[in-house]
């Protein structure tokens, strides 16, 4: 199973909107996903992916100040923003990554050094 870690701690907010303070517009966003199974050396499958998404403000009913609000928060607005089209788009883009780290279809070999054996699970 993987676990998907949204992080959207970092925004870009207006200094003064509609007489608010800090009024969050954009987040930049970083979602990792990790793999409950490890790789043969013991460490965790995951891959993270970037990006932002604008916020719609002038659809806020009820404004939160910038202190009061939580990562949560946030990642629910992000993933409200971005519809759940998106959301599964990019989820399913970072388990179809983590499953090309465990079932590899391209190597990168070095012309005059010798092809590294294929073990089981690479």
């Amino acid at each position: 199973m993987i676990n998907y870690d949204w992080n959207c701690r970092t925004v870009d907010a207006y200094v003064e909107k509609d007489k608010d303070s800090d009024v969050v517009y954009n987040v930049h966003w970083i979602v990792t996903g990790v793999l409950d199974n490890e790789d043969p050396e013991g460490n965790a499958y995951s891959i993270t992916t970037i990006g932002t998404q604008v916020l719609n403000t002038s659809t806020i009913v009820d404004f939160i100040p910038f202190s009061d609000i939580t990562n949560e928060e946030v990642v629910s607005w992000t993933k409200a923003a971005m519809g759940e089209d998106q959301v599964n788009s990019i989820e399913s883009s970072i388990a179809s990554q983590i499953d090309s780290l465990i079932n590899p279809v391209t190597v990168t070999l070095t012309i005059g050094e010798p092809v590294p054996p294929v073990t089981e699970g690479e």
